[in-house]
């Protein structure tokens, strides 16, 4: 699968890529919100965090479901409250997974979404 992650803490975004990357998966970072649009086309996975700089990861969720052939999402943020949770499963995302995080969970939930 082709993967972006939008990921501001480099250490997590090093982790995952290398966690994605060992499994075959083709993973470009970006520490920022892409823009709407070509940014995010093309991916078939978008490993997403809330807290970012400039737009949030709820814009970016949005953004990227309007697309006409959108990627399956993963949130995977610090921000696990139940009301966060509720109102990115609402707007559909694919799945959420809460920091910290185990490498097995994040892994398991990639390969579920792979496997859609």
């Amino acid at each position: 699968m082709r993967v972006l992650v939008v990921e501001d803490e480099p250490h997590i975004a090093e982790a995952v890529t290398f966690l994605l990357e060992r499994e075959g998966h083709e993973v470009t970072v970006s520490a920022t919100a892409p823009e709407p649009g070509d940014a995010m086309r093309g991916y078939d996975l978008l490993v997403l965090d809330i807290m970012l700089p400039g737009r949030s990861g709820f814009d970016i969720a949005r953004d990227a479901m309007a697309l006409a052939e959108r990627p399956k999402i993963c949130v995977l943020t610090a921000k696990g409250q139940k009301g966060d949770r509720d109102r990115m499963m609402s707007m559909g995302v694919d799945a959420f997974v809460s920091k910290p995080f185990s490498n097995s969970e994040l892994m398991e939930t990639v390969r579920g979404l792979a496997a859609r």
